[in-house]
């Protein structure tokens, strides 16, 4: 008999039919949420990009194909949130509709309405994980060849008004622009011999030279150049016309260049293996460069100033605090720190669609009425706080060399952490 009542109870304990119910509900719930996210990440950084296309005369159906590869990153970013503020929604209307307090009432646990949410959250993660780990950059690689594509149609593509743009030894930085012509135009680049190279004109006239690459042709210009060992020597001249020329492979190679953002999580840990190996050679050639300035400083102060050394010893002191500076300043080393940001990244935006259900389903069960707007509402202020977390993580992680892991998944701790506690709270009620 006893038996009988424990199996009954551990049938009422979770029901098979309220977990498809439940279930059924969230997803339909993420995929409006999802949908709105989605809009939003589209306009801001797809449709600004094929604006700017667009003004260029590129056929529609190539910008049309340049979005579509654009389109991973976008559904990485809006899918987390999508869970967040699809929890909520199906929660908070269960909750105000006394779905919860009937299941309740009947003997059912919490429990049904935590594992389908659960459940929902991990297979949103995992499509998250697929989209920013695979789909992105294989869209990144296509992306790449179609944009090359259109620059050796429309070179002047890479030209905007008010930009800084770095080709391979060239940067070149434009004022206002009027068609082909460009104002306050500013020119640094590299010459053949390796000497550095100023070049500055108050207006300069853009040309397509198709394969080529691009021209302009400056007027009023002012070139100064200098040797790089000698900045002291400079020659300079000035010039009522002057042809400049970006060649095409220079174009292509800026075009090309892929960061870790546009990289899969495995090709980032290997690039970031290959940059600490290097970061370690070079501390310690650098190490030991300041282990000999100091040897050799102590020296000259331990032989007075009867030995020959003595009076170097200023020198040795330069080579010293040099050396040391350098290394400190190798240790910092920015483009790593970069690398291991973006490689958490990868895993806590996702995983942050598993992390929101902790604190979506206390919150939804809070709801008094209109369950779904009060959730939806509060899905937008909590999605707003989690981004400037992410955001403020990685900036403090680039500019303040905060811990990279601790940067990018300390949103993800909180959001668990307090879940967590509001669970407890509401379970002991």
């Amino acid at each position: 008999m006893e038996n009988a009542e424990t199996k009954n109870k551990g049938a009422r304990f979770l029901s098979l039919t309220i977990f498809r119910y439940i279930v059924i509900e969230t997803f339909f719930a993420f995929f409006v949420s999802f949908l709105f996210f989605f809009f939003i990440f589209f306009v801001n950084q797809i449709l600004l990009m094929a604006q700017q296309i667009l003004s260029k005369r590129v056929p529609f159906v190539q910008v049309a194909l340049l979005i579509l590869y654009s389109l991973p990153v976008v559904i990485a970013m809006a899918a987390p949130f999508g869970s967040l503020v699809g929890t909520l929604m199906t929660v908070g209307r269960l909750t105000s509709d006394n779905e919860i307090l009937v299941m309740l009432s009947s003997g059912l646990s919490y429990r049904n309405i935590f594992i389908p949410a659960l459940l929902v959250g991990i297979l949103v993660s995992m499509f998250s994980f697929f989209a920013n780990d695979i789909l992105l950059p294989a869209g990144t690689v296509e992306f790449g060849k179609l944009y090359r594509r259109i620059l050796f149609a429309t070179p002047a593509l890479e030209l905007e008004a008010h930009s800084v743009k770095e080709f391979k030894d060239t940067v070149i930085v434009t004022g206002d622009v009027t068609g082909t012509s460009i104002d306050n135009v500013l020119i640094i680049d590299r010459t053949g011999n390796g000497e550095r190279r100023v070049i500055m004109a108050k207006n300069a006239e853009l040309k397509d030279a198709g394969r080529d690459g691009l021209s302009l042709d400056l007027k009023e210009a002012f070139i100064q150049s200098s040797k790089e060992i000698a900045r002291q020597d400079y020659d300079y001249a000035s010039s009522g016309f002057l042809r400049y020329w970006v060649p095409q492979e220079d174009i292509m190679q800026a075009v090309s260049s892929i960061g870790p953002r546009e990289m899969s999580s495995a090709d980032v840990w290997k690039e970031i293996i290959k940059k600490e190996d290097n970061l370690r050679l070079r501390l310690d050639e650098h190490y030991g460069k300041t282990l000999e300035h100091a040897l050799s400083l102590e020296f000259s102060l331990r032989g007075g100033p009867q030995d020959e050394s003595w009076n170097r010893r200023a020198n040795l002191l330069q080579s010293f605090v040099r050396e040391a500076e350098t290394a400190a300043s190798i240790k910092r080393d920015r483009s790593l720190r970069l690398y291991r940001l973006e490689f958490y990244k990868k895993f806590s935006l996702p995983l942050g669609a598993f992390s929101f259900v902790f604190l979506a389903v206390p919150l939804g069960l809070l709801a008094k009425k209109s369950g779904q707007t009060v959730g939806f509402i509060c899905g937008l202020i909590i999605a707003v706080i989690y981004w400037a977390l992410l955001l403020g993580g990685q900036t403090m992680g680039m500019r303040l060399g905060y811990s990279p892991f601790w940067s990018m998944w300390l949103p993800d701790i909180l959001i668990v952490s307090v879940g967590l506690f509001m669970c407890v709270v509401r379970m002991r009620k």
